[in-house]
């Protein structure tokens, strides 16, 4: 659910030098974190996605693009096993009958030439709401392991998680408001 931010900041290597072209770069997974911050009473519960992958493809010089990034809800890892089991259950992810999340973003905004943020539509639990997702930091190098430009950043927004149905425990001290994190460096194809 949260990695789908991470596709926003596919979105955001639009910041780079204008091309009349569209380029496509994809998420490359251990450069890639998808992680999330939920109150649960009186402290801060994390947790991250392990399995993510995405795309973007842009056209820099005219400030075009679409971000889809795809993240298995069955990927969650809290550290703890046991609540790993609990989010995954029919009460939060439903796993078993929601296995992925998504995010499709096609709207992109820019301060000069530099992307701050990507609007579009995450997916959970069969429910597609708008998100959009605030780049605090996003830049373009040349790699000297890929050989090619690649792109990335930090991004973050905060949902309701009640607003796709999981409003499990939002009345005994669970927090509605969960913060996603997405930290991305994403390849040129």
């Amino acid at each position: 659910m949260k990695s789908l931010l991470i596709a926003t900041t596919f979105a955001l290597a639009a910041n780079g030098a204008a091309r009349a072209e569209t380029v496509i770069y994809r998420a490359d997974p251990s450069h890639t974190l998808v992680t999330f911050e939920v109150k649960h009473f009186i402290s801060t519960t994390r947790g991250r996605f392990d399995k993510k992958e995405g795309s973007i493809s842009i056209d820099r010089a005219a400030r075009t693009g679409k971000v889809e990034v795809t993240i298995e809800t069955s990927s969650i890892d809290t550290g703890i096993a046991v609540l790993d089991t609990y989010l995954k259950s029919k009460h939060f992810f439903n796993a078993a009958e929601s296995p992925t999340a998504t995010f499709s973003g096609d709207k992109f905004s820019f301060d000069g030439d530099k992307v701050t943020g990507v609007s579009g539509t995450l997916t959970m639990l069969g429910k597609a709401l708008p998100v959009t997702l605030k780049a605090t930091g996003f830049d373009c190098y040349l790699s000297p392991f890929f050989k090619r430009e690649v792109c990335g950043g930090d991004f973050e927004t905060t949902i309701a998680r009640s607003r796709w149905g999981m409003s499990y425990g939002v009345n005994y001290g669970i927090g509605d408001n969960i913060r996603l994190l997405i930290q991305i460096e994403a390849v040129k194809q």
